[in-house]
């Protein structure tokens, strides 16, 4: 399961809105950053064989079959600061997270 915050989901729903798209919110863990994995996001118009589909706060985010398996219990938050807003990653999966914290890695690797 993924956890997503009521901030997360609003800042997720103005972006869609600011695009004036009926979009799915899609949250992928790609191969690269400083720790061996980061999260991508972006908005996508398919679902696609193996996609998960959660609702959360009215939100549907998608997630592909082997992104899952990164982020299972992964919570989203957003939040602003002075330097801007951003979203926040808490990954209970993650053993090491680099400073911008986008970018992690896990004690059992396998590929994406």
């Amino acid at each position: 399961m993924i956890h997503l915050s009521q901030a997360a989901a609003s800042e997720i729903n103005r972006l869609k809105a600011k695009q004036h798209s009926m979009s799915l919110f899609r949250l992928t863990v790609k191969p690269g950053g400083c720790s061996d994995w980061f999260y991508e996001m972006s908005f996508d118009e398919k679902i696609k064989e193996g996609d998960r589909i959660f609702d959360i706060n009215n939100t549907q985010v998608v997630i592909d079959h082997a992104s899952y398996n990164y982020i299972n219990g992964l919570a989203i938050d957003y939040s602003e600061d002075l330097m801007g807003g951003a979203f926040r990653f808490q990954n209970p999966q993650a053993i090491v997270t680099c400073g911008c914290g986008n970018s992690f890695s896990t004690a059992t690797p396998s590929s994406v």
